[in-house]
């Protein structure tokens, strides 16, 4: 999948923001939502965050989808969503990002935290299971150490983000509803 650069100027001009506008509203400068909007510059995930939330518009809004989707996803034929800079690789398992629920294969590297900023929140609730590796989810009041085989569920509306404090990379499935990407 790739991010539609041209979709993010569309969206702001229909809703009637200048750059201006949507820079304010998402704590970034005008400059950088013009790089990004003309495709200079590939927005961290906290600023793709804020934007898609200033905009009242889910993150898969922004990437180009394959209009004959179908119930199967092959190993093969998987979307991937990785932005660059970004240690997280995002695997779509299920067909599309238009149902009641989204089925991700996230992998992340092991290391410090890109963006140790990226806090989400979101509508509805994810549930994760851990294939291997390590995960730490930070929540604004504690962090939660899961290693392979340990599974978690948490309503998304509470803030979280996460981290990969293992030698090796963290392989996680997780289960959102509704979807979030």
């Amino acid at each position: 999948m790739e991010f539609n650069y041209a979709k993010l100027r569309s969206v702001r001009q229909e809703q009637g923001l200048t750059i201006s506008d949507l820079a304010e509203k998402c704590g970034a400068s005008a400059s950088l939502i013009s790089q990004i909007e003309r495709g200079k510059v590939v927005p961290t995930l906290t600023i793709f965050l804020h934007v898609c939330q200033a905009l009242n518009l889910p993150m898969h809004y922004f990437f180009e989808a394959n209009p004959d989707e179908e119930l199967v996803v092959r190993k093969d034929n998987r979307k991937v969503i990785k932005l660059p800079n970004s240690h997280v690789e995002y695997q779509l398992l299920s067909p599309n990002l238009h149902g009641q629920i989204e089925f991700l294969l996230v992998e992340i590297q092991p290391g410090p935290a890109v963006d140790t900023e990226a806090v989400f929140t979101h509508a509805g609730e994810e549930c994760g299971f851990v294939l291997d590796g390590e995960l730490i989810v930070h929540f604004s009041t504690s962090d939660v150490h899961l290693k392979a085989g340990d599974s978690i569920c948490f309503p998304s509306t509470t803030p979280h983000r996460y981290h990969n404090p293992g030698a090796t990379v963290s392989r996680s499935v997780w289960a959102m509803t509704p979807p979030s990407f």
